[in-house]
């Protein structure tokens, strides 16, 4: 009959917190970093930082729609 060896992992008693930590530290350099890059304007478009003048044109259509004409009914009769 052959031999059976069982080891136990002694229990945890709590968590270090070592990983929060490393967390932490990382979400507060991403932040940190991200402050730092909006105030260097890296998030800036590539517009010119003068006056911007955009002139759009709409075509209109040639065609001329009729309005429905609408009578009102007068309130004092």
């Amino acid at each position: 009959m052959a031999d059976t060896i069982i080891t136990n992992s002694p229990e945890r008693d709590g968590d270090s917190g070592a990983g929060w930590v490393v967390a932490l530290v990382i979400v507060i350099a991403i932040v940190v970093g991200g402050i730092l890059l909006y105030r260097r304007g890296v998030f800036r478009s590539a517009a010119p930082a003068g006056k911007t003048d955009i002139n759009v044109t709409i075509p209109t259509p040639e065609v001329k729609i009729p309005t429905p004409e609408v009578t009102i009914p007068d309130p004092t009769n």
